[in-house]
This record gives C-alpha cells, sequence and structure tokens, in this order.
C-alpha cells in the first residue's frame, strides 16, 4: 500500500484514520524516507477512538520520528482520540467548536467494516454533510476524500462492495466524482483478507488521487495476503466506469478471461423491464412467522421454498430428512406472503464459502408441486411476472443463462460481496425473450450438464454476434 503513493512533496501532510497500532503510518514513512526522493518534512495526523490501541499508537508514531531523524525528514505527529466520523463531519459543517479543518495531500486507511443503520447518530453526522451510505467503511472513505486537497492521494484498503449495487452508489458518485482511479488490487480469497473479523468479503486495494487524470487504470490480481505472485494489467479508465453508465459500476476485469467474459456479455442488452419479468426476495422471514411454519406438507399449508430445496437446478418438494420447514399455514395474516402455483425462477441470495458457484439458479416447475399458492424464504430471490410465474420455457431458459460459467465469471469481477441481490440481478443485461425460450426449449430431453448449458450459451452468443454483423453492412 504505502509502495503505490507517487513520489513526495517537500513536505506530506498524511491522513490515517481508523489508525489502530499504526501500522500504516509506520509503512508509509519507512517507504517514504528509504525512497531516493523524500519530502523534507512529514506530518502525520492519526485517528484511533480505542484507548488501548491509542497507546499502542503512541509507540508507533514515536518510532517513525525516530527513522525520520536517521534520514533528515523532520516529523511531527499528532494522535486524535476522537470518533473520525463525528469529528471529520464536524470539521466539513465548518462548527464553531470543531477543531480547524485540517487538508491532507496523502491518507492511507483500512477503515472499520461495519453497517450502520439508518436512525444510528454515524448515519446522521454523515446526512448533515451529503453523505448517504449504509457503511461505516465508506463513511470513513467520504470524509476523507473531502479533506484531500487537489492532487491529494489516497490509498485504502476495503471490502469491494462499493465497486456495484444500489446501496453505494451515492458513496460511488461522490468517489468517482472527486476521485481518480489509478490502481486497483483484488484479492480473490474472500474468506483470507478479512478472517480475524469473520468478514466473508472479497477485498481490494486502490489509489485515487484528488482531480486527477482519468485516462488509464493499472488492475492487479492476487489470491490473498500472503500471495507473492500476481497478475497485472493496464486498462483504459472508460473500461473500468462507463461514461454513459448512470449506477457508476467500477468494473474490475483483472485478467484477459474477465475482459473476454465481459465482452462476449455485450451482445445481450436486454432489462428485465424489457422482458416483462420481475425479480424480487422471498416474503417468508421464517423467525417471523415461526408459530405458522410446519415441519410435514400438511392440508390448509402451502408450500414453504427453502434454497435447500435446490437439486441439480430444480426444485424438489418436499425435501424428506430435511432440517427447515416444509409448509407454512395459510391463513389472513400470511396470505400476503404468497404467490399463486406457477413456474418460477429462484437464485439464492448467499453462496456459502465451498460454494462453486456465486449464482446459483433452480426453476420451480409447477407439474411438481401440486398446490394452487407457494411460500418463498427469505434467502432466495424469486423471478416472476406480475406476481405469478412465468411460462415453462421461458423459466428454463433464465435459469440456463444465469447458471452458465460466463454469468458466474461476470457476476465475481462485478460483484465483491457473497450476497447475490435482487438489486444486483435487476443490473444484469439478459438475451432476449426469444433467445432464453429457445434455450429453454432445448431443455425437454431432461437436466443439462454445465458443459451443455456453456455450450448452448455460446451458441446463441454466435447467433447473435452473426446477426449484429449482417445489421451493419446492411
Amino acid at each position: 500500500m504505502a509502495s503505490l503513493f507517487t513520489e513526495t512533496a517537500d513536505a506530506v501532510r498524511l491522513l490515517d484514520a481508523g489508525a489502530g497500532v499504526g501500522t500504516l503510518t509506520a509503512a508509509f514513512v519507512e517507504d517514504t524516507c528509504r525512497r531516493e526522493i523524500h519530502p523534507k518534512h512529514i506530518e502525520v495526523t492519526a485517528y484511533e477512538v480505542d484507548p488501548l490501541l491509542a497507546e499502542y499508537l503512541r509507540s508507533t508514531v514515536s518510532g517513525c520520528q525516530e527513522l525520520c531523524s536517521q534520514h533528515g525528514v523532520t516529523f511531527a505527529g499528532e494522535i486524535r482520540q476522537a470518533d473520525f466520523i463525528m469529528e471529520g463531519a464536524a470539521q466539513l459543517r465548518g462548527d464553531l467548536f470543531a477543531s480547524q479543518t485540517t487538508y491532507f495531500n496523502r491518507a492511507i486507511l483500512n477503515p472499520p467494516y461495519r453497517k450502520i443503520r439508518s436512525d444510528s447518530e454515524h448515519r446522521a453526522f454523515l446526512r448533515e454533510i451529503g453523505v448517504e451510505t449504509s457503511n461505516l467503511y465508506a463513511g470513513f472513505l467520504a470524509i476523507v476524500v473531502r479533506l484531500l486537497e487537489p492532487g491529494g492521494e489516497l490509498v485504502a484498503i476495503t471490502p469491494r462492495s462499493f465497486c456495484n449495487g444500489p446501496y453505494f452508489k451515492p458513496f460511488r458518485e461522490l468517489l468517482l466524482e472527486g476521485m481518480a482511479l489509478k490502481r486497483v488490487h483484488i484479492f480473490d480469497l474472500r474468506d483470507r483478507a478479512f478472517q480475524d473479523d469473520d468478514v466473508l468479503q472479497e477485498n481490494i486495494i486502490f489509489h485515487a488521487v484528488r482531480d486527477g487524470q482519468r485516462d488509464k487504470i493499472i488492475i492487479s490480481r492476487s489470491q490473498a495476503l500472503d500471495d507473492d505472485t500476481m497478475s497485472l494489467r493496464e486498462v483504459p479508465y472508460t473500461q473500468v466506469i462507463h461514461p454513459d453508465d448512470p449506477s457508476q459500476v467500477i468494473h474490475l476485469a483483472a485478467s484477459d478471461m474477465d475482459a473476454f467474459v465481459k465482452d462476449r456479455l455485450a451482445v445481450f442488452k436486454h432489462t428485465l423491464d424489457q422482458l416483462g419479468v420481475t425479480v424480487s426476495t422471498g416474503r417468508v422471514v421464517d423467525f417471523r412467522v415461526k408459530e405458522m411454519l410446519r415441519a410435514q406438507p400438511e392440508s390448509g399449508a402451502a408450500p414453504l421454498i427453502y434454497p435447500a430445496h435446490f437439486v441439480h437446478n430444480a426444485v424438489r418438494w418436499p425435501n424428506p430428512g430435511g432440517r427447515k420447514p416444509e409448509a407454512l399455514v395459510v391463513s389472513d395474516a400470511t396470505r400476503p406472503l404468497l404467490l399463486p402455483a406457477g413456474n418460477y425462477v429462484l437464485v439464492k441470495r448467499f453462496s456459502a464459502k465451498e460454494e462453486p458457484r456465486r449464482v446459483v439458479a433452480a426453476v420451480l416447475d409447477q407439474a411438481t408441486i401440486h398446490a394452487p399458492a407457494i411460500a418463498f424464504e427469505n434467502h432466495l430471490n424469486v423471478y416472476h411476472i406480475d406476481n405469478a410465474g412465468l411460462p415453462l420455457n421461458l423459466a428454463r431458459g433464465l435459469a440456463h443463462y444465469l447458471n452458465s460459467t460466463l454469468i458466474d465469471i461476470y457476476f465475481r469481477q462485478f460483484s465483491g460481496h457473497t450476497q447475490v441481490n435482487a438489486a444486483d440481478l435487476r443490473m444484469l443485461r439478459y438475451p432476449s425473450r426469444e433467445v432464453l425460450e429457445r434455450l429453454g426449449a432445448r431443455a425437454d430431453a431432461g437436466p443439462l450438464s454445465q458443459r451443455e448449458i456453456d455450450q448452448l450459451l455460446e451458441e446463441e452468443m454466435h447467433n447473435m454476434a452473426d446477426i449484429r454483423f449482417l445489421r451493419t453492412i446492411r
């Protein structure tokens, strides 16, 4: 992280927000002092609210001062044992009793990762300075961006989740409006970098410059923090942040294969709205209707479908010997949670660590479940048409598309979190309804293997590429 900064000016003003014991500050000072051209003065402002960690931080800052002295660099360090969100917001608001606002030309941080409630104090402070985000790390970064002077540089290690999705869109807009990304490094193994915190997130390190040139971005990749090998590629800025994308999604194609997949899927341009299809989260939160759950099917109860009912890209209900409830009693209270009998496409919202695929879709065929209504548990995303089922061939084709290797690879580069949210599925682009139904019709002979699914989709992409070529000639 320290090595990503460019050659420094004569005077460096470094911000380390959420400094912990000062590891990043120490790395920055050591790297800077050992460069052939180093600054004459380094001034560090480090925030750490935890009293115990702040004691270790003082020792680290003292060591930084000694190292600077050995290299002829003057040093000043200030430790602020305060809540960075609250103090930073107060400074940016210009509160009368807030400490004087200091602007920085360097910032390095590993911000805390924690969801913040919409009614929390931190959320209120952030909203007062025009920042809307649901996670603490994005709040830290938003304030840091506002505290950087033109040309100031930021290097941070964070979850990758801010790169896409509606929840982080306001933060992406703030970040990308003020900062130019220069380098992004991806850690592929989501259970390694934050394993001490039990957070299953893919993680990135990124380097960005305030008001910098938006020409090229270097994207690198390694398996985990302790992996010495990495791939590296330089790509045009517009391949990472598409200028005509209103969602400002950050596309991180870290390999030629990632770029190939992205280009191949570009032939599909239909939105779910254009297909006349909707995807939403399953309505049943089981612990809220605990008294209405039944372990086995019974009269007066609707089938209740969980991810555990997925078997080979289809839904098998009931599931003998399963540990989940099999049915939901139908009543005035539960009737709004039901959908009418029909063909539905279901996608797991959460992928387990050992799951080989990120997107796992299955078809619920109404011919296999004889009931007037069906309930879907909240860990599922449900594709439907106006709260009713899909034509069977459309459902099968849609499931094939979602289960393809191309979609799996694309979703891994597109989404850095472990969930597959309905909002993410809405942002995907799909084949036309005609193509999906043609894909689904090929499944009449029985379940398709992964290889067969991929071959069918490849054939359709070739067909569509040929059609586009003919239209261009005409």
